[in-house]
């Protein structure tokens, strides 16, 4: 698996993946789409109505969404209890690399969100716990009670083992009531088979330059 760090249109960093030939972040601005896709679109959208807020990711990969989601947890004050799984870590040379490369503002904080160990929980500040997962999504038991899910797995073209109604239902049966999950795909299929699961979906607006349209779906109350 060679993966190569590339420049996107915001200046922000992301990986290229070359037996996959798939970027691990938008090339038209990475963080940018972190933001609007998984922190705003669906942390935020938890944060506003909860006391606290527990986040499944699928697909560490960078570590950036994990970065930006502690970075907002602190200055909300919204204490945060962050889970990801990922089966392909990528080693730590590469992410001190592309740490290098960040806005000074959360570089720090990246770098502390991937030195964290594996398999186990760690405080990255007084608001924002990491549980990083090194295990197969296809297998492993999920936390209990998730408020919000980062869906960052590769296309489905890709990956397509990673989209299917197995995993949803899975996934669905371990959020919380009014949960929210959102991903950067909004392809009619995928949208149609989290409606038959049991999701209300919505399509949003995509991040600035990037995809026109993402996806959230709720789990209803």
């Amino acid at each position: 698996m060679k993966v190569i760090i590339e420049t996107t249109e915001d200046g922000s960093p992301t990986f290229y993946r070359e037996d996959l030939d798939e970027h691990y972040h938008s090339v038209k601005g990475a963080i940018a789409e972190s933001m609007h896709v998984y922190v705003n679109s669906g942390w935020l959208t938890a944060a506003q109505s909860a006391g606290q807020v527990r986040v499944f990711e699928v697909g560490f990969g960078s570590g950036l969404n994990a970065a930006l989601s502690a970075e907002a947890a602190f200055k909300s004050k919204i204490p945060t209890e962050y889970y990801s799984v990922e089966l392909y870590p990528l080693p730590s040379p590469l992410t001190e690399l592309y740490s290098d490369t960040l806005p000074y503002r959360i570089s720090d904080i990246f770098q502390t969100v991937n030195s964290a160990p594996w398999q186990q929980s760690c405080q990255i500040n007084p608001y924002f716990s990491l549980n990083k997962i090194e295990d197969n999504l296809l297998t492993m038991s999920l936390p209990e009670g998730i408020d919000v899910v980062y869906f960052d797995a590769f296309a489905p073209e890709k990956q397509p083992e990673m989209w299917s109604e197995a995993i949803f239902r899975k996934i669905f049966a371990s959020m919380s009531p009014g949960g929210t999950l959102t991903t950067y795909c909004a392809k009619g299929a995928i949208r149609r088979m989290l409606e038959q699961i049991g999701f209300r979906c919505e399509r949003l607006p995509g991040p600035p330059g990037g995809k026109r349209e993402i996806l959230r779906a709720t789990v209803p109350s």
